[in-house]
């Protein structure tokens, strides 16, 4: 999903890109409202990220010029976070408002929100034919949350069974454990956040893995896991 941040400070336009871009967007940058204003009305976004105070042309000039044009949800940024700045935002088309003082985490989960709350991922991603995964003699459906060992069914957790599945759709690629913890979670879920480990562990003994020399499960040392087809 494509997003434009339109805000004049370089370096938190380039975290918050870097900190998006693992997590499916496709982030594109603009450090001016005049610039910001012609690329969000020309080019199509599933969202715009806007902060209010920028020399020139501000957000709330930003703001009008796109609703004058396009409906494209609109978070807006601020530095102040004043109720009045708040309130003209809202009223001149914003769908949602941030401080900057925001985490990266409660960035996700409003952006996640506000794809949801005005539809755009509905109206342009319909949803595909639900297919079976499989690594190896393990299947797994995610539709039905449905997992198989090569004839033996897994009774799994909510948890685990999230766990297993954003590993089997990265098959092959490292996953950090913040990357997880996000898309599992889906919310500020600090509980999760220090049980990861153990629910690696307990899935682990489920897959009838060696904690020592794992089969599907392996740890990246600093940086995540990885799940892998056994004997490969």
């Amino acid at each position: 999903m494509r997003l434009l941040i339109i805000d004049d400070d370089t370096e938190l336009c380039q975290l918050v890109a870097d900190y998006l871009k693992p997590m499916g967007f496709e982030v594109e940058m603009e450090h001016d409202g005049e610039h910001g204003a012609e690329r969000a009305t020309s080019e199509p976004w599933a969202a715009i990220i806007l902060d209010v105070m920028m020399p020139g042309c501000d957000g709330f000039e930003v703001l009008r010029r796109i609703r004058a044009k396009s409906k494209v949800p609109v978070m807006m940024l601020t530095g102040r976070g004043e109720e009045v700045d708040r309130i003209v935002g809202l009223e001149l088309g914003a769908d949602d408002y941030l401080p900057k003082t925001f985490s990266s985490r409660e960035l996700l989960a409003r952006l996640r929100a506000l794809l949801r709350r005005t539809g755009w991922i509905a109206e342009t991603a319909p949803l595909a034919p639900v297919k079976e995964l499989v690594i190896g003699e393990l299947r797994l459906n995610p539709e039905t949350h449905a997992v198989v060992l090569g004839a033996e069914p897994l009774q799994l957790t909510p948890a685990e069974f999230g766990l297993l599945l954003s590993l089997a759709k990265a098959h092959g690629r490292v996953k950090t454990r913040e990357q997880l913890i996000e898309e599992v979670a889906d919310r500020e879920w600090d509980v999760f956040d220090r049980a990861i480990d153990m629910h690696i562990s307990t899935l682990r003994k489920k897959l009838g893995d060696d904690p020592k020399e794992p089969r599907f499960i392996k740890t990246v040392r600093g940086y995540g896991y990885q799940l892998v087809t056994p004997g490969r």
